[in-house]
């Protein structure tokens, strides 16, 4: 019977997940017994603290729609500079209107973390059962607050689960610094108690995955601060030597390593398509079963002209991409007028495993850029399995990884340059390595700034070893939800007005043969011909939504009409999202930005 009042206690605690703040920072646990019976052996801890899995981690549908530019930003993206997608965001049009609700001010999550840190620590559980779920509670906490602050930067801190009287239900915003003190706080808790034996299964929480969430949060605050000079934030320098201290410790432990078998051509995408987590690699992941009858749905979400959001990479992007020999392909002449099936040769392997391009096939059969699903030429396949039979159901069961060891590579790169620290053995041992893994044959550092990257995406770097840090980030961790913090933490809002720009078109109506395997599958027209060409794809050039850079020739553009603009002040107001009007007016204490208002 006792066990059967903790499962309910449990179920109630978690109840309600999409309340606001005041329903839910006030909402007492409903239940006979006490806290002493209900956290009584290691194994009560255990249950509780698997709930925050499910509530807290992203899934599949979360990390596949987090650079959908069509969405608002959210806890796991929402904008990205190098995607094109159906059609812009909002936010990035004129004046937004301050919603009334949200479903990204929850504190739910918070309080059941909170409730349990509060009740969790019975004598009679073994220290080590209690510190390691402790620090896997507040490995969620420091997760929590650091979405938090991402969305909203200055938010209230909570430590407690508050009774209904409690006046700090109604407390204003606590100052970036105070919060983000205490997410530090937890991580060092979580690194140092949460236990240290590897998961096989890439689906448990241990000490390596506080390490590289901590690497992570810490590189995100360090440059977020460094490079936002406007808002006087303090300690960037502490914050990035504290993210490549648990960048270098996660190395140094040498419980991971790039997932590697000696074939470049397909050892990358192996990561994104195998049922079981490579746990080489991959450090936390979430799984999916069909014995257990649960799926995600990324091929439905590429390959959906409903569905999804026909995601599609720009020309710009795909330029960035080295070429096979480490050379840079915006140095050779001509390079910007190639057609796609020569545009695409002899690049970083990682291209033909990121977009569909030869010898992509589907259970054998030729499986080219497909304009039914792509604006731009550039059609992703990153966790796509091959089987065509999951293109239209969400029936996806390749596992999703959320922490992987080549992020803590990138990680520890990025935080070193930054502190003017960079070595050639530091390099050969996180972006050398990445790009040995990739099959690239010269991997040293570079000496020479890439004026192409510095032109289209980043104008204020000049250190050649930063920028090639963030063309091998961009590339490397592409569609596994990133791009937005990166940009937001580096201040370069302004990329994402750029013009969604596809491959080269040399003429209209003509067909193309986009794989090179003898069957025409799209052309380029004025007005769609009566005798159609069987299995060409016919794209109208409206100089509306789509249209060519040159006229009648040029790059595709897809909905290059669209003005998109990005605000820049003196707070940085658009790299934060406006708490809700509901939630103003539950309490007065909370405040927008000027801009917000």
């Amino acid at each position: 019977m006792i066990m059967k009042q903790k499962y309910l206690l449990f179920l109630l605690l978690l109840a309600g997940s999409l309340g606001s703040c005041k329903k839910f920072l006030d909402r007492g646990p409903t239940s006979s017994i006490t806290p002493d019976e209900a956290f009584s052996t290691s194994a009560d801890l255990q249950i509780y603290v698997n709930s925050f899995y499910n509530s807290m981690l992203p899934t599949g549908p979360n990390i596949d729609e987090s650079d959908n530019s069509t969405s608002l930003p959210n806890l796991w993206g929402g904008l990205a500079d190098n995607i094109a997608g159906t059609k812009p965001s909002q936010y990035l049009y004129g004046t937004i209107q301050v919603a009334n609700t949200s479903d990204y001010w929850s504190w739910t999550n918070l309080r059941n973390v909170n409730y349990f840190l509060q009740n969790y620590n019975n004598p009679s559980i073994s220290q080590t059962d209690r510190n390691n779920y402790s620090g896997i509670a507040r490995f969620f906490r420091a997760w929590f607050y650091y979405n938090m602050v991402k969305l909203y930067g200055d938010v209230p801190w909570y430590s407690k689960a508050l009774d209904p009287s409690d006046s700090a239900l109604y407390k204003p915003r606590d100052p970036r610094t105070l919060v983000m003190d205490s997410v530090m706080a937890d991580l060092n808790y979580a690194c140092q108690n949460i236990t240290a034996t590897k998961d096989a299964s890439s689906t448990t929480i241990t000490k390596w995955v506080a390490y590289a969430l901590k690497s992570r949060v810490c590189l995100f605050e360090g440059t977020f601060r460094k490079y936002h000079t406007t808002l006087n934030l303090p300690n960037a320098t502490t914050w990035l030597q504290a993210a490549a201290g648990a960048a270098d410790t996660l190395m140094a432990s040498g419980q991971y390593t790039l997932h590697k078998t000696g074939s470049p051509t397909s050892d990358y995408r192996s990561l994104f398509i195998n049922t079981t987590p490579s746990s080489d690699e991959i450090m936390l992941a979430q799984v999916y079963s069909s014995t257990l009858n649960h799926y995600h749905d990324f091929n439905w979400w590429y390959t959906s002209p409903t569905y999804g959001s026909r995601l599609s990479y720009t020309h710009s992007f795909i330029n960035t991409y080295l070429n096979a020999d480490g050379s840079r392909f915006t140095d050779m002449p001509g390079y910007d007028t190639l057609v796609f099936w020569n545009e695409v040769k002899n690049r970083d392997p990682r291209l033909f495993q990121t977009i569909r391009m030869a010898p992509y096939t589907q259970s054998g059969t030729p499986a080219p850029p497909d304009f039914n699903y792509t604006y731009t030429g550039y059609q992703p396949l990153k966790f796509a399995v091959d089987n065509p039979a999951n293109n239209q159901v969400a029936q996806n069961q390749n596992a999703i990884s959320i922490f992987r060891y080549a992020e803590v590579l990138l990680n520890d790169a990025e935080a070193h340059a930054e502190l003017g620290q960079m070595t050639p053995a530091i390099w050969n041992s996180t972006i050398g390595a990445l790009r040995a893994r990739a099959g690239i044959t010269n991997t040293g550092m570079p000496t020479t700034l890439d004026t192409y990257l510095q032109a289209d995406y980043y104008p204020d770097i000049t250190d050649p070893v930063i920028m090639e840090i963030r063309r091998e980030r961009g590339v490397e961790l592409t569609l596994e939800g990133f791009r937005y913090d990166d940009i937001r933490r580096w201040k370069e809002g302004p990329d994402l007005t750029k013009t969604w720009d596809g491959f080269y078109v040399p003429a209209m109506n003509t067909l193309m043969d986009l794989n090179q395997d003898g069957k025409p599958d799209v052309s380029f027209v004025s007005s769609v011909p009566a005798n159609k060409v069987a299995g060409v794809i016919y794209v109208v050039i409206d100089n509306n939504t789509f249209s060519l850079s040159n006229g009648t020739y040029g790059n595709l553009l897809w909905e290059a009409n669209q003005v998109k603009q990005w605000d820049v002040t003196q707070d940085d107001y658009r790299y934060f999202f406006p708490i809700t009007l509901s939630e103003i007016q539950l309490n007065p204490n909370l405040t927008n930005l000027p801009e917000w208002q």
